[in-house]
């Protein structure tokens, strides 16, 4: 059964930080291309794509919105994938989940442009 399970969400003040992790089994981790996705409260089946990394851990690519504040990366060896996400604002609040397949270029994406989705994990960023 493939599975991919996020942990590290929850309440931050703005300007905090937060590290993701995304574990992923029953599948073979390392040949795949990995990306984060958010979904904003009240957006239905409506995700925006924050990240990816390629399966090779070298190539990274990020939404200009969330560029110079998160990091994306991966520990093949241990199939987990992380997000480190600095100088948090607001607007990044969302429930974030892991997905698994190539990125397209797209910046809203639905659940049939990638092939294995978490279950997600909530960033919730307020004063």
């Amino acid at each position: 059964e493939v599975q991919l399970v996020e942990s590290g969400g929850g309440s931050v003040q703005p300007g905090g930080s937060l590290r993701l992790s995304c574990v992923g089994t029953g599948f073979t981790f390392a040949s795949y291309d990995m990306s984060w996705v958010r979904q904003a409260p009240g957006k239905g089946d409506e995700w925006n794509w924050v990240a990816a990394v390629k399966s090779n851990g070298r190539d990274t690519h990020y939404a200009d919105s969330v560029k110079d504040r998160f990091t994306i990366s991966r520990d093949n060896a241990k199939r987990t994938l992380y997000l480190e996400m600095n100088s948090l604002e607001p607007e990044d609040t969302a429930m974030y989940y892991c997905v698994a397949g190539p990125h397209r270029g797209a910046y809203t994406v639905a659940r049939k442009d990638f092939i294995y989705w978490g279950q997600g994990t909530q960033v919730t960023v307020s004063s």
